[in-house]
């Protein structure tokens, strides 16, 4: 069974279609990356698939627990939580809101803040570490979730090399075990070198293959408007 599929999928917000066309099949671990301009419905695809966006029309769908790594710039640095607390997050959908985590959960978290490079960190205030290291702490909460699909909305954003190559390691071992994952990206060399299929958007689906199919200068450049670095 597919991870994730769309078929003919219009999304948007209040009746407003923002993305159009769109037809995929993800399937388990597998890596796609939904490339495209700003604006061009990179974040409302992801959003559709956690339900902050409304499908107008065809399908959407997602089967299994879902992993949700947010941009970095719509979290609450100012919460006065520990990374720990953070992560621990995740944690709810699989034991409840309403129940208190228990030591396992807090050792899943203490683990997957150590996949990602920061158990010495899991006491310390999630609003004072780095930019990269929130980042890091905000993929420890997906995964604790034990995603059948993760998706990451622009998480490259701001991230030093550090904690770039810190998540890419951590995604390629989840991809290994199965996990499907989806990343919005501007990066071309980071989804032509790390993904399996390519979504190439503005407004509409403009292309869905393999990057050697889908990013080609023809195509970025009917998706960019001509406005691309190839």
């Amino acid at each position: 069974m597919d991870a994730l599929r769309l078929d003919s999928a219009a999304l948007g917000y209040r009746g407003h279609v923002v993305l159009e066309d769109v037809d995929l099949a993800l399937a388990p671990g597998q890596v796609l990356a939904l490339v495209g301009p700003n604006g061009a419905g990179k974040s409302t695809l992801i959003k559709s698939v956690v339900g902050l966006a409304e499908v107008a029309a065809g399908s959407v769908l997602a089967p299994g627990p879902i992993g949700y790594v947010p941009q970095s710039g719509l979290v609450d640095q100012d919460f006065p939580v520990s990374a720990l607390q953070v992560v621990l997050m995740g944690r709810y959908r699989r034991i409840g809101w309403w129940r208190p985590t228990g030591r396992a959960d807090r050792q899943v978290a203490l683990d997957a803040l150590a996949l990602v490079g920061l158990a010495a960190r899991a006491r310390d205030r999630f609003g004072l570490l780095s930019g990269g290291q929130r980042q890091r702490v905000l993929v420890a909460r997906a995964l604790v979730a034990a995603p059948r699909l993760l998706l990451l909305d622009e998480p490259f954003n701001g991230v030093d090399a550090l904690s770039r190559d810190a998540i890419l390691r951590v995604l390629k071992a989840a991809a290994a075990d199965g996990t499907a994952i989806v990343i919005s990206t501007h990066n071309l060399d980071l989804a032509r070198s790390h993904a399996d299929l390519v979504s190439l958007l503005n407004g509409r689906q403009h292309a869905a293959g393999p990057p050697s199919s889908t990013l080609t200068p023809e195509l970025l450049r009917q998706a960019y408007g001509g406005l691309v670095t190839l």
